[in-house]
């Protein structure tokens, strides 16, 4: 992650894609000039910096000390030599094995790589569990907060692009929750199948437990979808599973949104209360556009609040004076004419929590400024491995991992092909192989799931080797599997691939 600037270094400002020099949508004087809201969270801002340095700086530092191996030479002592470097620089030892064989073919620097990239993550992990204990506070909190505004659960779904991967801790700054529910797929084309279930085990629990309110209580199941596109070059850096056509990722992103709605309305009648949600986001300055809903949930691709302009129109205002502000401008959107007409006004609750994610992602917007003079260095992918499986939400930072969400490789063979490419242009062509971490979650209290979760991995491993035989044959594709309790924070079991 880049330093914290200092205006004083003279940073300039991006060019767009057309050449010109880009204006911060939301503070026009950025990079000379920092702008400072009233409603920013700073302490927060300054310990996500330290954690995204800290998580970032395992990664990238791996490069280097294996540049720096090479100049040891393959002296009697070398296995030695290395593992003191790498204890020294990267805090872990490189596996014997692979040092133990270097003077046969000389050193593997794609096995050395990929030891690496998941030593690094095994350490993050570690390292923020902790840190995902003591959010379960904040968690409660944000569960009365979504009880309060009438949800009894929230699933939302984001396209599996790394530049999402710190949505929720940082870009809607959302911690932990029972009621929350996250999940991410190309494109934001998510399952709808697989969320009706979860909207049948949330209704059930109602029923059988009464959690977190009862099934009588009026309150209603949300599900968000999140797409997102680029404003410094919308042609080349928005969503790759759409062709970077942000009008593509909208559309394909509230169909989906519609068919979950009607697909559970068919099925358990019109009584059936769910809302819907579409959420915007702008990968370079990580301002977030959300659609509004009319009086009867229905959304439009023309009726929607721009965060960017929210925080322009509030700075220089006090708390009391840029809240109502925010409040306003969810009326003005309601009021939209045209193409982006709708029937009223969405509910109270669902003001209340649209009002609460744009006035949380006001912090965002300035901690992009603060550290990195309001647009993002890593304009498109740098993810640094493949996440499969259910994911690490322990290490959830922008452009660390590229996300597929799958439980075969067949059911989710577009996401993970998509993965693929990605990293066959990042890494492949440059010589280094793809990391690849299949990781899935088990109920230690149901009895034999972590062993069915066990053969699964093995079996979702087989499936992906077979699938990308050449890469596999070629070294060039490295799997490492792991499993963990669904508690939060729990510890992360290595599962060896056979």
């Amino acid at each position: 992650m880049a330093r914290m600037l200092s205006r004083s270094e003279g940073v300039q400002a991006p060019l767009q894609s057309d050449g010109q020099t880009a204006v911060h949508p939301a503070c026009t004087v950025l990079p000379l000039q920092q702008c400072h809201h009233v409603l920013i969270d700073r302490e927060e801002n300054d310990r996500l910096a330290r954690c995204e340095q800290t998580i970032k700086q395992r990664f990238d530092e791996i490069i280097s000390v294996l540049k720096e191996l090479t100049t040891l030479g393959l002296a009697h002592d070398f296995p030695e030599q290395a593992q003191n470097l790498a204890q020294q620089r990267l805090g872990y030892r490189f596996p014997d094995s692979i040092l133990q064989q270097s003077w046969i073919r000389g050193i593997d620097m794609p096995a050395l790589y990929s030891a690496s990239v998941f030593a690094a993550l095994r350490a993050g992990v570690h390292q923020f569990s902790q840190r995902i204990r003591q959010e379960q506070a904040d968690g409660a909190s944000l569960d009365a907060l979504l009880v309060d505004c009438g949800f009894h659960a929230v699933n939302v779904s984001a396209c599996a692009d790394g530049r999402l991967k710190g949505l929720f801790p940082y870009i809607l700054r959302l911690p932990t929750s029972q009621l929350l529910r996250r999940s991410a797929f190309a494109g934001t084309l998510f399952d709808v199948e697989s969320d009706i279930l979860d909207w049948q085990a949330a209704e059930l629990r109602r029923y059988r437990e009464g959690y977190p309110d009862t099934a009588d209580s009026g309150s209603r199941y949300l599900k968000v979808a999140v797409y997102h596109g680029s404003s410094l070059d919308p042609s080349h850096q928005g969503c790759a599973a759409h062709g970077s056509n942000e009008k593509l990722a909208m559309e394909a992103a509230l169909e989906r949104l519609q068919q979950f709605r009607e697909g559970i309305e068919n099925a358990f009648c019109c009584g059936a209360s769910t809302d819907i949600l579409l959420i915007g986001l702008d990968t370079d300055t990580d301002a977030i556009r959300i659609h509004i809903p009319d009086s009867q949930g229905e959304l439009s691709l023309f009726r929607y609040v721009d965060n960017a302009e929210i925080y322009k129109q509030t700075l220089g205002l006090d708390a009391d004076q840029a809240r109502l502000k925010v409040y306003e401008a969810i009326q003005r959107a309601s009021e939209t004419g045209g193409w982006g007409q709708g029937e009223g006004q969405p509910h109270d609750g669902m003001r209340r929590f649209i009002a609460t994610l744009l006035i949380n992602n006001l912090s965002q917007i300035e901690y992009v400024a603060e550290n990195h003079g309001g647009w993002h260095p890593d304009r498109g992918h740098g993810e640094r491995f493949i996440s499969i499986g259910d994911g690490f939400q322990e290490l959830q930072v922008r452009n660390l991992a590229y996300f597929a969400r799958l439980d075969t490789v067949e059911e989710g063979a577009a996401d993970l092909d998509v993965g693929v490419k990605i990293f066959t242009h990042l890494n492949v062509e440059n010589g280094l192989p793809i990391p690849m971490a299949l990781h899935y979650r088990y109920n230690a209290h149901v009895p034999g799931h972590k062993e069915r979760v066990l053969l699964k991995i093995q079996r979702v491993a087989d499936a992906i080797r077979a699938r990308y035989t050449t890469l596999f044959g070629a070294g060039m594709l490295f799997l490492q599997g792991s499993v963990q309790d669904q508690q939060l924070g729990s510890v992360l079991e290595e599962v060896p691939l056979k």
